[in-house]
């Protein structure tokens, strides 16, 4: 298999604990040819742990970037997977971790690309996936599937290294983007104006989950950037053609 060049994937460690493992996450993505990675709010680093964990993969992590969000980690990014062994609510799409390497490489052809892993302790939050397109799962035994953070970037990037070698079709010319998380966190607070505006409410029990359903189904949908245009558009023509209370037709 032919060396392949480094895919523009992030790596994005969130909350980890242990310097140590970040080290090791360096060295597992410079083993597989990864080169970007980004930390939010590690709990130290630098640290000399993480140096000599990283074991030759110093470099990485001098250029790593630590930053205070997950959206400012993801700044930029089209496609964003997130791995997790806990179980999620139906309204996520699930992709084993091959699967999941093969849609991260296509989509990294067209914008930048990121995997998210949590905190060794507490994984992800709900919130640490609201800009998520798909969970990605590993294998591992039922009796024990929470992998060390380390061992599971090094898995995520073996099937990275693995699938570059794979023939896969070329994007088509004139394929777009998806949507970044900003311009979908644009398009899900238009939309909850538009709902506050016709006075369309959710009708669950609790009264809470609307916006969370809908987020879900339109991540799934994965919008490129015109189609999230289109849908923003169409929202603005709605709020254009109301009519105050009141006045004539």
């Amino acid at each position: 298999m032919s060396e392949p060049g480094a895919p523009n994937i992030r790596i994005v460690l969130i909350e980890p604990q242990h310097p140590g493992n970040i080290g090791a996450a360096a060295r597992a993505m410079k083993n597989m040819g990864l080169e970007q990675l980004v930390l939010v709010r590690p709990r130290q680093f630098p640290h000399p742990d993480a140096t000599s964990r990283a074991s030759g993969a110093d470099d990485l992590l001098e250029r790593a970037r630590t930053v205070a969000s997950v959206a400012e980690a993801t700044a930029g990014c089209g496609y964003i997977a997130a791995t997790t062994a806990r179980e999620r609510d139906q309204y996520f799409r699930v992709l084993d971790v091959r699967d999941a390497a093969v849609q991260l490489i296509a989509q990294a052809r067209l914008a930048p690309a990121a995997v998210l892993f949590g905190a060794e302790r507490t994984g992800l939050t709900n919130e640490d996936l609201e800009a998520s397109h798909a969970l990605v799962r590993i294998p591992a035994s039922a009796a024990y599937p929470s992998l060390n953070l380390a061992m599971a970037v090094q898995l995520v990037a073996y099937e990275l290294y693995r699938g570059q070698g794979l023939a896969a079709p070329p994007a088509p010319a004139n394929a777009m983007p998806l949507a970044t998380p900003q311009e979908m966190e644009q398009l899900y607070a238009h939309l909850a104006q538009v709902l506050e505006e016709i006075d369309f409410r959710d009708r669950t029990r609790s009264g809470t989950h609307l916006m969370s359903r809908i987020r879900r189904f339109l991540q799934r949908a994965e919008l490129d950037q015109n189609e999230a245009n289109i849908v923003r558009g169409i929202l603005t023509a709605v709020q254009s053609r109301r009519r105050p209370a009141g006045a004539p037709r």
